[in-house]
């Protein structure tokens, strides 16, 4: 049975390669049949929010809202609960499949057995 990956992404527009290396392993991941558990924070947060994805561009990278859209059909996206509250984004802003949760679920999830935790 394969791993569980979570990956903490806390790089948005403001570090477009960092931002698009998560997603893409995250959505990788997915494809690959690793239950997958992405956690926005920081300035990834604003992805939570529909658009926002199709925003964003970096040359030879998949389209940020095909990767997102691929994490959702086969694995989970969190917002960060504080990093929601600081940009006034609530449950009913968010892309439908995005959940809102806050530190003490991360850890649950991160340290859970056979889980590798990514950040980037």
């Amino acid at each position: 049975m394969p791993k569980k990956l979570v990956i903490k992404v806390t790089a948005g527009a403001d570090s477009p390669e960092r931002c698009s290396q998560a997603f893409t392993v995250a959505a990788v991941a997915v494809a690959s049949g690793v239950e997958v558990s992405l956690w926005l924070t920081g300035e990834s947060a604003w992805f939570a929010l529909p658009g926002r994805a199709a925003e964003f561009e970096l040359p030879h990278a998949a389209p940020l809202a095909d990767l997102i859209d691929s994490i959702l059909a086969g694995g989970g996206i969190t917002l960060c609960t504080q990093c929601a509250a600081r940009r006034d984004i609530t449950e009913k802003d968010v892309l439908e499949g995005v959940r809102i949760a806050g530190a003490q679920v991360f850890v649950q999830e991160a340290m859970a057995d056979g889980t590798q935790a990514l950040v980037y």
